[in-house]
């Protein structure tokens, strides 16, 4: 048997080299947790600093207060209003249908709103909070108040809420805001302005609200708010407060606007009045209307489909975007291009036997007035609206000579005012004509754009613009709807300054001339002479008459055999007191028929307003059959 001797030499040995290994082992451990710990403390401090900050504080913008919009004399058109409203947000709650099913049990929720709800749930993707009730009653609130364990991720929020108190008066001017969808934030990506609009849910969409967006919005503030582990605010730490937009005051006056509008009664068309030394846009009038109360908290389908199928056409800015043939509203342009360019003289008389033919043409363009208006001069064909006087002026004007005449007051251009979405309309010439259609101009096509008919189209804006020019003695000002601006934090006001574009070189004693025809048309043996009688103050006017379809050569138009929206247009342009103008206006009526039945009487309610206080009388009713005196 062999016994194995220990070697204490070997086990010390043994001992040494495992203890040595151990602490080496130790020792890079804790270099390694020494180096983990400076890199945690030190070099990576400002970034896990900042996520255990986050942690416990919570960033809330703050949304500023929206700009009010007012009249000139101070009317709230569109103000702000506390609303407590019922939201739901899809990523924190069961499925939405079966909350909303529960939640109906508490309180009322109507089709509409479960629509609603489903189209901004779409445009939000599930990941915000969207509205199901607005404008909760306090009884409602505390009644879901008692249940509210039994809905996580809803909640009753107040908030700000648009408000529109003339409801659909001048809803095209003012427009309206809605809520923010894929292109506006899209747009607000590109514009860098995501920060600005954060917790913002609406955005202008329309009219003042859309063009002057950026004031109006104001700038987001934010709140430092201190969390506990459920995630529920323990304390403020910290507070910018936000800046509530400016206040728009705006040039036009509420009650003559409200005025015009009693005036037009049912009938479609626009109107414009503006004052002619300085451009202000007093009314703005676009009929039908429609409620931008409606699109505040975003629009059901129903109320959408209503609108947009409407064969009315409610949400068509015609005053701003509608396109007409101006008739003989252009008349007294016409007559004053006849005299500053010399190639009429006012006492020059010529013969209308009814109809203007070419030499050696059988095709007749025919006069209103059947058998002709005879002997006839330049004050004379203004006054009765002679057609074939102006036919032959036209001739020997020239397009050319017209289109550049007329675009000096704006005919057929873009005004420049302060909305968007303007059209031009247009005011022809060879080039366009060339470049349009490859095609020559046929001198058949400068006689009917003589009377504003032919390829002619202008706006109700552009129409009035021009009348209030002629009105100021040829200084065409820019027309504009914001007058004043009012910062919120300084409460400082800015006034808008009128613009003079241009001064169209004209002669006074020509335009007496124009402004004195232009009287005699409301007196009697004028056009408008019925809506003129009884006046107190002297009103220069024009009467017209714009085709919607055509009538062949031979043939007899006829009102009450017409389809009602194939009927003629009628138009009114004016200005008053005609020896010292304060207002001019420009009247539409779409399928009125005759300007001086229908679109003159509305004018002369606005002018009465305006100028005596009277409050307007009972709407215009067109007759089944009125007197065919054809487009004058």
């Amino acid at each position: 048997m062999n016994t194995q001797l220990r070697n204490p030499q070997q086990e010390r040995w043994d001992f040494q080299w495992r203890l040595r290994l151990l602490w080496l082992l130790v020792t890079l451990l804790s270099l390694l947790l020494l180096c983990r710990l400076l890199w945690l403390q030190v070099i990576s401090h400002a970034y896990y600093h900042t996520l255990a900050e986050n942690n416990r504080i919570s960033i809330v913008p703050l949304v500023p207060n929206r700009g009010l919009i007012l009249d000139r004399h101070g009317k709230v058109l569109a103000e702000n209003n506390y609303s407590y409203t019922l939201e739901i947000n899809p990523a924190q709650s069961a499925d939405p249908e079966t909350v909303i099913d529960q939640l109906a049990t508490l309180l009322t929720i109507t089709p509409s709103d479960r629509k609603l709800f489903q189209k901004m749930r779409d445009e939000t993707h599930g990941l915000a909070p969207v509205t199901i009730r607005s404008h909760l009653q306090e009884e409602e609130i505390a009644r879901f108040s008692v249940n509210r364990y039994r809905f996580p991720g809803v909640e009753v929020q107040a908030r700000m809420i648009r408000n529109y108190p003339l409801g659909t008066s001048a809803s095209h001017l003012i427009g309206y805001i809605g809520r923010i969808n894929e292109s506006d934030q899209e747009r607000l990506d590109d514009e860098d302005l995501t920060d600005a609009y954060r917790g913002t849910n609406n955005i202008g969409k329309l009219g003042i609200e859309g063009h002057y967006e950026s004031l109006l919005h104001g700038t987001t503030g934010s709140e430092q708010v201190e969390t506990d582990a459920a995630g529920h605010g323990v304390r403020s730490l910290q507070r910018i407060a936000p800046i509530s937009g400016s206040d728009l005051i705006l040039s036009i006056d509420a009650g003559l606007q409200q005025a015009a509008e009693q005036a037009f009664g049912t009938h479609r068309g626009a109107l414009v009045a503006i004052e002619p030394s300085t451009g202000e846009v007093l009314a703005f009038v676009s009929q039908p209307g429609f409620d931008p109360n409606l699109f505040v908290d975003g629009i059901d389908q129903d109320h959408w489909n209503a609108l947009n199928d409407s064969p009315d056409k409610p949400l068509n800015n015609r005053a701003l975007r509608g396109q007409y043939p101006p008739g003989s509203t252009v008349k007294p342009f016409m007559a004053l291009a006849a005299l500053t360019l010399g190639r009429r003289d006012p006492h020059t008389q010529i013969f209308d036997p009814g109809y203007f033919a070419f030499p050696g043409s059988s095709h007749h363009y025919r006069d209103w007035k059947p058998g002709g208006h005879g002997l006839v001069d330049m004050h004379l064909s203004i006054v009765q609206s002679c057609d074939v006087y102006y036919y032959s002026l036209a001739n020997e004007l020239g397009i050319d000579t017209m289109h550049d005449f007329f675009t000096q007051f704006g005919l057929g251009q873009k005004t420049g005012i302060d909305l968007d979405g303007e059209v031009s309309g247009l005011y022809p010439s060879t080039a366009w004509k060339r470049k349009r259609f490859k095609q020559d101009w046929y001198a058949g096509e400068t006689v009917i754009s003589g009377i504003g008919q032919g390829y002619v189209l202008v706006t109700p804006l552009q129409l009035a613009s021009a009348v209030a020019a002629l009105a100021n003695q040829g200084v065409w000002m820019r027309p504009h709807l914001v007058r004043a601006i009012r910062d919120s934090s300084s409460g400082i006001t800015r006034s808008i300054n009128p613009e003079a574009v241009r001064t169209i070189p004209l002669k006074e004693a020509d335009l007496a001339l124009i402004r004195d025809a232009m009287v005699d048309v409301m007196r009697p043996g004028g056009t408008a002479s019925q809506a003129g009688a009884g006046a107190p103050y002297l009103i220069a006017g024009k009467t017209g008459t714009a085709q919607v379809i055509g009538v062949r050569q031979g043939e007899k138009y006829s009102e009450s055999q017409t389809a009602e929206r194939n009927r003629d247009h009628a138009l009114f342009v004016a200005f008053a007191p005609a020896d010292h103008p304060r207002l001019a206006v420009a009247v539409l009526v779409e399928n009125g028929g005759h300007g001086g039945v229908i679109a003159a009487p509305i004018a002369r309610q606005v002018f009465d307003y305006y100028l005596l206080g009277r409050a307007p009388k009972a709407a215009v009713e067109v007759p089944d059959e009125q007197v065919d005196d054809g487009p004058h």
